[in-house]
């Protein structure tokens, strides 16, 4: 009984050493392990030492004391050792249990540790995906906000495109209306001084006219002059040759005329044969100039043709057709040298086609004795017109004849007369007449123009009254630089409008080349009468060297904006030069000068032009 006393005395002992330890270790701010806690614990708040006796961390050595004195009796009991084996024991069993709660311990521990990963992966695995949820999410957000603001952007830069664009185009709209307004104006303007020119350009014309016509009448008064001078003398000589004849003459007769005065019978014979033989030459003199008049009135050519295929009377053109007629069956290749069938009318492909679609229906209008169609002829001048009316009236078999207006208003009151024989002319044609009437403007312009004289619009009136049913002798074709100033009864008549622009590049190299072989290559090569060349001696030929279709067609590119007349005017400056130089050779460096010199003289008129202009 003993022995369990001082045995639990030194229990108790131990424990309140054990517990002085673990008190000590806790004052020192230790703390027990807690393996069910991943992190370690808060530290214990510290306790109030309200006993003096105590440390400073709150211990009380009352159990170390009584331990000691428990310790002190076990040492002087003899059953001491005993207790010491047996507190051995108990403290082996005891460590033995506490070994196995330690390596319980550690394996709970170690399970724990297990567990405490798994569900640290497991958060971890959680936390990710909730990262990736949540960066999803976010790249979602922001995707949809730069969606919404890229829209809105979208919606911001769309309504300020269509606030730009709907001020550009009221903008567009004011700068259109203030062109169009500008334009106007200029129109007004250009049409205003088109009508100015056209007014000074046709009273130029009807000065020039009446001018040339002076100058005609001025000319033939003085040939008249020289005439009257030449038959003075020629008569004053042939007056001394006759008045001596006449002398001799009566020297002999004086004595037979002395003889009938003496004679009554004789006298009354002679003067009655005087006086019939002076009635006879009177009157047949004065009866074939009546008669002449009339002839020429009813057969001749009237005075406003200015040429015509006809010939002056019906029996004067027999002789010239027929020759012609015969060089072109001789010569088929003559008419179609250029292989256009127009001789040296070069035109566009589409213009050409159609004036031989028109002298074909010509042909065969009058093969069938159906009306003509009457034509208009317009574009700048130099283009061909009355060339090509010349070759359509002889591919349709048609006779021409040809006219311009300026020479009608000259005429004064004549003018209605001279119309209505020159249409009555034309109707005697066996073959059809092409009647060809050039600047036909200067004639047959608006009626209610003010300086348009009454002998004109009478003019013009003749014209429309014989113009006014279709015809099946006559084929009207005018021909003008400005359309727009024909009368509209005028315009009325017009079947068939056909415009003649300024050649194109090809036409141009065509007409190159026509012009060279007319002015260079056949330039001395015609044959002249022997008296001719006796007298004035043979023309040099031109040679002509290195000259190739390269370089002509460099000259085409180059003189664009030529009309036909030009380039003939062209090629003839090319054969003057080369007559000009020494050794009468053409080569290309003289080609180029002539056609560069004269593309620069053209430019130049051009600017001339334009500033004869008022500026708008």
């Amino acid at each position: 009984m003993a022995l369990k006393t001082y045995a639990s005395a030194i229990a108790a002992a131990a424990a309140s050493a054990a517990l002085l330890n673990q008190s000590t270790a806790y004052a020192d701010g230790i703390s027990p392990p807690n393996p069910s806690e991943n992190q370690p614990s808060p530290a214990p708040p510290k306790v109030r030492n309200d006993h003096p006796r105590t440390t400073s961390a709150g211990f009380d050595p009352e159990a170390l004391e009584r331990g000691v004195k428990a310790l002190k009796e076990i040492s002087a009991s003899p059953h001491g050792k005993k207790v010491f084996e047996t507190i051995k024991k108990q403290e082996e069993t005891k460590q033995a249990e506490l070994a196995a709660k330690v390596a319980e311990f550690r394996q709970m521990k170690a399970q724990h540790e297990t567990e405490r990963q798994k569900i640290i992966y497991d958060e971890q695995k959680k936390l990710a995906q909730h990262q990736a949820q949540t960066k999803s999410q976010m790249a979602k957000y922001e995707d949809e906000l730069a969606r919404k603001r890229m829209q809105a952007e979208n919606e911001y830069q769309r309504s300020r495109n269509q606030e730009l664009v709907k001020m550009q185009e009221e903008s567009s709209i004011r700068q259109e209306q203030a062109r169009r307004a500008t334009e106007e104006q200029i129109q007004a303007q250009r049409r205003q001084t088109e009508r100015e020119k056209a007014e000074i350009e046709r009273e130029t014309i009807r000065v020039r006219a009446m001018a040339e016509a002076e100058g005609r009448a001025h000319e033939a008064k003085l040939a008249e002059d020289v005439n009257r001078r030449m038959l003075v003398d020629r008569a004053n000589a042939e007056r001394e040759k006759w008045v001596a004849a006449i002398n001799t003459t009566f020297e002999h007769i004086g004595g037979g005329i002395r003889a009938i005065l003496t004679d009554q019978n004789k006298l009354v014979v002679a003067v009655g044969g005087v006086t019939a033989l002076a009635a006879g030459v009177y009157t047949t003199r004065e009866g074939a100039r009546v008669i002449w008049g009339y002839i020429d009135r009813i057969l001749g050519q009237p005075s406003l043709i200015r040429e015509s295929s006809r010939g002056k009377y019906p029996w004067s053109g027999m002789f010239s057709r027929a020759m012609s007629s015969l060089s072109r069956h001789n010569d088929p290749a003559s008419a179609s040298k250029n292989g256009n069938g127009f001789g040296d009318v070069i035109l566009h492909s589409s213009l050409q086609k159609r004036i031989e679609q028109l002298s074909s229906a010509t042909a065969n209008t009058k093969a069938h004795q159906a009306p003509f169609r009457n034509m208009l002829f317009y574009g700048p001048p130099g283009t061909g017109k009355t060339m090509a009316a010349r070759e359509l009236a002889r591919k349709s078999g048609l006779d021409y004849a040809l006219m311009t207006g300026g020479d009608v208003a000259p005429l004064g009151s004549q003018a209605v007369t001279k119309i209505h024989q020159l249409f009555d002319w034309a109707k005697k044609s066996k073959r059809g007449l092409l009647l060809f009437i050039d600047e036909a403007d200067a004639f047959l312009c608006e009626r209610n123009k003010t300086y348009m004289s009454e002998a004109q619009r009478s003019a013009l009136n003749a014209l429309l009254f014989r113009t006014g049913d279709q015809s099946k002798d006559i084929v009207l074709a005018l021909a003008t630089n400005r359309p727009g100033d024909l009368d509209s009864a005028v315009a009325d008549r017009i079947d068939e409008v056909l415009e003649f622009p300024l050649p194109g590049e090809e036409e141009r190299f065509k007409l190159l080349k026509l012009y060279l072989d007319k002015y260079i290559a056949q330039a001395g090569s015609r044959k002249s009468g022997f008296v001719k060349d006796l007298f004035k001696g043979k023309p040099q030929q031109i040679e002509i060297r290195g000259l190739t279709d390269d370089i002509i067609k460099e000259a085409a590119a180059k003189t664009e904006g030529f009309s036909g007349r030009e380039i003939a005017k062209l090629m003839a400056s090319v054969q003057a030069a080369v007559y000009g130089s020494e050794n009468c050779v053409l080569d290309p460096s003289l080609f180029r000068e002539v056609v560069d010199y004269k593309v620069a003289e053209h430019q130049q008129r051009r600017k001339l032009a334009g500033s004869d202009k008022p500026m708008p």
